[in-house]
């Protein structure tokens, strides 16, 4: 499959089309390269690395070196793909130099196409400054997992009046500001229409509804290999933590029967070398 790296134009101009894109997360060359092989136009390196594979219970503690040291990766797997790079717990509510100077390091180091960062109203300037400074940014509304504890937790957002009011104004805000698409995540399906009808730059959805531009969802949760949780949004179009755990018992077993490695997977002298051992 050929496949050609899309441009922020070419994103906008699939909206404009009605034409739906795909987007995935990644944190590794291993899977980044698979990604490069399908159609999926995007990838994000996101922070949800900090519970996927770095073991932590949240996105918190997950630094700029942590999300550096694995989009690097994933940019040499993926170079047909727009990688975009999540901006960490406290890399960007410092200050507006701080975050410039934060999403730089991701662009120049890390080598991605684009940063993210979660929030509305609050990061607005921000957004704006970053732009002007020519830094691609995608927003991030809805759920957001870097201040769930403020939102009272995991929760499904938009049921209330006036908090669908603010997720509109608030995308409305950072198309204003120049992001150039929006994440909404977990916000309910008629809300994230609506604010998919009102900006005029795409909308990523993740639990948020099939009317949005795109979707993405977390690849070891597509792939059924992350079993802590499962969220209702994700769809798991295999389940391979199982199917690993059955190899690598074969494996265990194999090796203790003795029956790995067999003369296949073996190299060997002839007699002729073998006699002059002896």
């Amino acid at each position: 499959m050929t496949k050609k790296k899309l441009t922020i134009p070419q994103f906008k101009e699939l909206k404009t089309q009605g034409q739906k894109f795909r987007m995935v997360t990644a944190y590794d060359y291993t899977f980044a390269s698979i990604v490069e092989k399908t159609p999926i136009e995007m990838i994000l390196v996101g922070d949800s690395l900090g519970m996927v594979v770095l073991g932590y219970d949240s996105t918190v503690p997950v630094t700029m070196e942590d999300m550096i040291h694995h989009i690097k990766p994933v940019v040499r797997a993926a170079k047909n793909t727009f990688v975009v790079g999540d901006m960490p717990f406290g890399s960007y509510n410092v200050s507006v130099n701080e975050a410039i100077r934060n999403a730089n390091r991701i662009l120049q180091e890390g080598g991605a196409d684009a940063v993210k960062l979660e929030g509305g109203s609050n990061v607005l300037e921000i957004v704006s400054e970053m732009v002007k400074g020519g830094i691609p940014v995608v927003g991030h509304i809805g759920l957001t997992p870097q201040t769930a504890a403020q939102l009272g937790g995991f929760k499904v957002q938009g049921k209330e009046t006036e908090i669908a009011r603010k997720l509109i104004e608030d995308a409305l805000h950072l198309e204003q500001a120049g992001a150039f698409a929006i994440v909404l995540e977990c916000v309910v399906a008629p809300i994230a229409q609506l604010i998919t009808e009102k900006v005029a730059i795409p909308t990523i959805g993740i639990g948020a509804g099939p009317a949005c531009d795109a979707q993405v969802l977390v690849m070891q949760d597509l792939l059924g290999m992350y079993d802590k949780f499962t969220p209702k949004f994700v769809k798991q179009y295999v389940h391979l933590n199982g199917q690993i755990v059955d190899a690598l018992t074969t494996y265990a077993q194999e090796v203790a029967d003795g029956v790995f490695p067999g003369p296949e997977h073996s190299f060997g002298l002839n007699k002729e070398q073998l006699g002059r051992l002896y």
